[in-house]
């Protein structure tokens, strides 16, 4: 039975592990050729082999989304190879961790080149491509609730992500009538490779307890609200930031 993305190619950031090689594997599933996209290359390649393998068709690609001059060739490679691009995920993100009195100034500018300034990047990339083939184009912008919701000692994350929301928004406004839908998906706290290593400790264990479920969400439990942004059926959503968090970013602790 064909899935609902069947003939539709698709490109995620940021898939070397984590969400974004959650992502690649839902797309394929529903059918899409998916490139899949990191500076971990030799993670990339075993993701699309195991796509591959499934049945799937996937290519593997290197890509720093804060080099600028990447992106659009990266692009122009997977249209080459895979015949087309009707869906980006812009899922590449560093954490940005650390007090605002203490982060060094690189670690700051860090996490604006890759969350904002490479997420605004490829959008545009890919936008320019599908606004050229007259492809009705889906763009799913990985925010995160602390777009926002104020995360105590991740400042820089916090203000890339608010930039993300509202980077959703503009792009979305100026490209409203060119067919393409810009949507953000914001998930709440799940245990990735930027976090693994915060929760067991005692101040992980604390904030743990103060969501009002006092848990985290596993990757699958934005299955249903990813699939509604990056598929067909945001031909009427447009703009519009979702929050998937399991209530993890309510007010008044747990």
């Amino acid at each position: 039975m064909p899935g609902r993305l069947s003939g539709s190619t698709a490109v995620v950031t940021g898939a070397s592990g984590g969400l974004g090689a959650h992502f690649a594997r839902i797309l394929a599933r529903e059918g899409a050729a998916v490139a899949v996209t990191a500076r971990r290359v030799a993670m990339v390649e075993a993701l699309a082999a195991e796509i591959r393998e499934a049945g799937g068709r996937a290519l593997a690609l290197p890509l720093d989304v804060a080099d600028a001059d990447a992106v659009g060739p990266a692009l122009d490679r997977v249209i080459a190879e895979l015949g087309g691009l009707d869906i980006l995920i812009n899922n590449a993100g560093v954490g940005g961790e650390g007090l605002a009195l203490d982060v060094p100034i690189e670690e700051f500018d860090r996490a604006f080149a890759v969350n904002v300034r490479g997420t605004f990047v490829c959008a545009r990339e890919a936008a320019k491509r599908m606004i050229a083939s007259g492809t009705e184009g889906r763009i799913v912008n990985i925010a995160s609730i602390a777009s926002h919701t104020v995360l105590p000692g991740l400042s820089a994350y916090c203000g890339s992500k608010a930039a993300v929301a509202m980077l959703t928004k503009s792009l979305a406004r100026e490209w409203a009538r060119k067919g393409i839908a810009v949507n953000a998906l914001a998930p709440g706290y799940i245990e990735t490779d930027i976090n693994a290593t915060w929760w067991p400790t005692e101040g992980g264990q604390r904030q743990l307890k103060l969501f009002p479920r006092r848990r985290l969400m596993d990757a699958d439990d934005l299955d249903d609200a990813f699939l509604l942004l990056a598929g067909p059926s945001a031909k009427r959503i447009t703009g519009s930031l979702i929050t998937v968090d399991d209530g993890q970013s309510l007010p008044g602790g747990g």
